[in-house]
């Protein structure tokens, strides 16, 4: 059996993180924008992508609610188990047997808090499974402080023996610097009956899943491990510090892996990129800035300093300046900001112009349309070549319901206007500065929709007269 034939992933997710006291489960607290579970759950959607995983299960149980609520909004495709109570990583491993019933393959078992995990590192330990032909292969690392780690023990001739915990281990066997990562490759058949000869004869009362590696030894199964020489790769998750620290990491070698694929970014230590973020050659990411979920640029964006992208596509040629953006489409060639606001499924044009202090939500925007400077546009459709005014503004909220403006094609917006939805301006019509329009405008028609200017010459002299008058009055 080869490892890619028939894989399912097992992903940890049910401890409380005690030491990083927070009502929030802690593979939830967020480096670059994203739940420290996200970042495992991008690398196995890598594997996946490439043909070696066939699925994935979280096993959740502190928080499981808020857990699983991510994983419906950002991963529907992964299932989710419950551990309640949790009595230790062997005990997660069976709360899957329902999900696995009849599976003859293998599992990928790793921990959710473990951001810094590459892709690369997982292709070759499944690599060394299949070469080894072994029935359970997991991941090694030397740690030059492995305290509170598990220890990997070997016999005379370097073979596998056991892995005992710190809180189990003699001090002979503490001055190993060989660790168990935590990420184990078995066949699911061999084991699944290995955990059912667990016991919770131990410092912690549980059930070790790395038990079940003596006892795998024990019948005679092939063992077989793979260490990781990068073993920063492996930091875990515990308390805050180790979260900031880990952001830090993820920061420097995010940059890196993008530089050596021609994206420029100008200052690593403050550029922020989430693990799905994809960059097309010769972007420009400016420092202080920051690019989440699955955002993603085309060829020769700048992407300026004080800018977050949440979930975004930018076409070829995007420049956005100042900004934020979130759950929105840029086309070819557009402009954006300074200090613009697009949200909520916006799908701006190519050769657009949405300038300062302009916001849309739930907008069409059109290929060169332009609005330009202080102009809220919401539930509206805005045709190509079409020129927002300064001070426009959609109404598109009653106190109940939300309604729709349509501005056509080569509308020229006025001034100051204010568009009462539901609203239509024709294509290629005109309304005048200053108006408040509560009706459709046909095509290629002027519409003024403002009070008649009124013009009392000698009215302010004759008001200071009146004052004055009053004031001497006893």
């Amino acid at each position: 059996m080869t490892a890619s034939a028939g894989c399912v992933a097992l992903v940890m997710a049910a401890g409380k993180g005690t030491r990083m006291a927070s009502d929030l489960p802690k593979v939830l607290h967020e480096i670059a924008g994203e739940p420290l579970l996200g970042f495992v759950l991008a690398r196995l959607a890598e594997l996946r992508t490439a043909g070696h995983l066939d699925r994935a299960v979280v096993i959740t149980g502190h928080g499981s609610d808020r857990v699983r609520a991510y994983l419906g909004r950002r991963w529907p495709d992964v299932a989710d188990v419950l551990q309640e109570p949790q009595l230790g990583t062997g005990h997660a491993v069976m709360q899957a047997r329902p999900v696995l019933e009849g599976f003859e393959g293998s599992v990928l078992i790793l921990n959710g808090d473990v951001p810094l995990l590459e892709t690369a590192t997982l292709e070759a330990m499944l690599g060394a499974h299949a070469g080894e032909q072994a029935e359970l292969t997991f991941l090694t690392a030397v740690m030059p402080d492995p305290t509170g780690l598990g220890r990997i023990l070997r016999d005379e001739e370097g073979r596998v023996v056991r892995i005992v915990e710190h809180k189990d281990a003699t001090p002979g066997e503490r001055a190993i610097t060989e660790i168990n990562v935590g990420v184990y490759l078995a066949s699911w058949p061999a084991l699944s009956r290995a955990i059912d000869g667990l016991s919770t004869a131990n410092a912690q009362g549980e059930y070790y899943l790395t038990d079940a590696i003596a006892a795998l030894v024990g019948s005679g199964a092939r063992v077989a491990s793979h260490m990781l020489v990068d073993w920063t790769q492996t930091v875990g998750i515990n308390n805050r510090a180790e979260l900031v620290a880990a952001g830090a990491l993820w920061r420097q070698r995010r940059a890196a892996y993008w530089l050596e694929r021609q994206v420029t970014i100008e200052d690593p230590a403050t550029t922020h990129l989430g693990p799905e973020v994809c960059l097309g050659p010769d972007t420009v990411i400016e420092p202080f800035t920051q690019i989440y979920g699955r955002s993603a640029t085309g060829r020769g964006c700048r992407v300026g300093s004080q800018t977050r992208l949440q979930d975004v596509q930018l076409g070829d040629g995007v420049g956005v300046r100042s900004s934020d953006l979130a759950d929105a489409v840029i086309g070819a060639g557009t402009q954006v900001g300074p200090y613009a606001r697009i949200r909520d499924g916006v799908d701006v044009g190519e050769g657009a112009r949405i300038g300062n202090f302009v916001e849309l939500k739930k907008v069409v925007f059109g290929d060169g349309a332009k609005a330009a400077h202080l102009s809220y546009l919401g539930d509206a459709t805005v045709g190509a070549a079409a020129n927002i005014g300064c001070g426009t503004v959609t109404c598109n909220y009653d106190g109940e319901l939300k309604h729709p403006t349509t501005i056509g094609a080569g509308a020229f917006i006025g001034t100051n206007n204010t568009l009462v939805a539901p609203l239509v301006v024709g294509d290629g019509a005109y309304t005048a500065a200053g108006s408040t329009l509560t009706r459709d405008v046909p095509e290629g028609a002027l519409a003024l929709g403002r009070a008649q200017q009124v013009v009392k010459e000698g009215w302010v002299a004759r008001r200071h007269a009146l004052s004055r008058s009053a004031t001497r009055t006893p």
